[in-house]
C-alpha cells in the first residue's frame, strides 16, 4: 500500500515489512504491512511487503527516502508478543547493526549493510533515519501463521507505525504507557546499555 504520491519537496518514508511467512512468527512484518492496507497513509509515505527479498528492499531505498521503518520479528529476550521500537541511529553510527536485529534469510542488518555498499558505489544517500518496530516471536519454526501473542500485537504495531509516519512520536510514547503491560513494550537505541522504559 502507498500513500498519496509525493511531491519533490515532501519528505519520503518507507515502511517495509520483512520476514518469511513460512516460518511462523517470522511473518510478523509482512502481516503488519497487510494490516496497514486498511489505513490512509500521509503524503510521501509508502508501505510495502518485501518478505525475504532484502536485495529488492536495498535497491528500493536507492530511490531516495528520508526515513525507513522496518517491521520485523525481532528476538530480544522479552515475552512473546512484546513490541520494541529500535532506533538504529544515523547512517554513520558506530554501533554494530548486527547486534541490534535478529537475523533471518537477508536480515535487516544485512540489507542496511548492502545499502551502504550500493550508496557508496552510486552516490545515492541512505535514509537519514532508520527505525525498527520489532516483535518478540514465540516460534520461527516451519509453518504458516502467527502465534496468538504475536498476532495480538499487530494492532498495536500498526498504531505505532501510524503515529510515527504522522510525526506523532509522543503518541507512540503514550501507547507504551497505556499498554496493558508496559514492561513488554520498550524503545531501544544503539547505545551499549539497553533501557526498559515506559516512554520514548
Amino acid at each position: 500500500m502507498s500513500g498519496t504520491p509525493h511531491r519533490e519537496d515532501t519528505p519520503r518514508t518507507l515502511v517495509a515489512g520483512v520476514g518469511n511467512v513460512f516460518l511462523g512468527d517470522d511473518g510478523f512484518g509482512v502481516e503488519c504491512v497487510r494490516a496497514l492496507s486498511g489505513h490512509q497513509l500521509p503524503l510521501g509515505v509508502e508501505a510495502l511487503d518485501f518478505g525475504v527479498r532484502g536485495v529488492h528492499l536495498a535497491y528500493q531505498l536507492l530511490d531516495g527516502y528520508d526515513t525507513l521503518i522496518l517491521v520485523d520479528a525481532t528476538a530480544r529476550g522479552g515475552d512473546p508478543g512484546a513490541l520494541y521500537l529500535i532506533d538504529v541511529g544515523t547512517p554513520d553510527s558506530e554501533a554494530p547493526q548486527a547486534a541490534l536485529l535478529d537475523g533471518h534469510h537477508m536480515s535487516p542488518d544485512a540489507v542496511l549493510a548492502l545499502l551502504d555498499t550500493l550508496c557508496a558505489g552510486t552516490g545515492a544517500k541512505p535514509p537519514r533515519r532508520t527505525l525498527v518496530i520489532g516483535c518478540e516471536p514465540l516460534s520461527v519454526e516451519e509453518g504458516i501463521g502467527l502465534s496468538p501473542p504475536v498476532a495480538a500485537a499487530i494492532p498495536d504495531a500498526v498504531r505505532w507505525v501510524l503515529d510515527l509516519v504522522q510525526g506523532d512520536e509522543t503518541g507512540a510514547a503514550r501507547r507504551l504507557v497505556e499498554s496493558d503491560d508496559p514492561g513488554t513494550a520498550r524503545r531501544e537505541t544503539p547505545a551499549p546499555t539497553t533501557t526498559r522504559t515506559h516512554g520514548l
